[in-house]
């Protein structure tokens, strides 16, 4: 189901956690990603828990980290309510407003290669 559920994306964002679980389900995931050539980056949620290995992962890997979110249970209990985080801690919005801008960059990128790469092709 995950595969089906990303099989035709343009950019899959990774969300992990820094525990031993979290690392393992995200080497997990970066290998199905990979396998499938999706262009993909990582959030780190609860970011000032656990321990580094994450981030090390990733900096190993070359995989971007798009956002570190702090472990903060009025995130936990607003989403748990249906409400978006943002309206109720304004002061998470610049967070969320800068991994939105990151994966629009993300996307833009990953496209104009594409359009490159088709332009290219089509001259030859």
């Amino acid at each position: 189901p995950v595969i089906e559920s990303i099989r035709d994306c343009d950019f899959v964002i990774l969300v992990t956690e820094p525990t031993p679980f979290g690392l393992n389900d995200l080497k997990l995931a970066v290998d199905m990603v990979r396998a499938l050539e999706i262009p993909f980056a990582v959030v780190i949620n609860r970011a000032d828990v656990g321990d580094d290995k994450v981030q090390l992962y990733c900096s190993d890997n070359g995989i971007a980290i798009l956002e570190q979110i702090p472990d903060d249970r009025r995130i936990a209990e607003a989403y748990s309510r249906g409400e978006m985080v943002c309206e109720v801690l304004p002061e998470y919005e610049s967070l969320f407003a800068g991994l939105l801008n990151k994966v629009a960059e993300e996307v833009k990128i990953r496209a104009d290669r594409v359009e490159i790469s088709d332009h290219e092709q089509k001259r030859n």
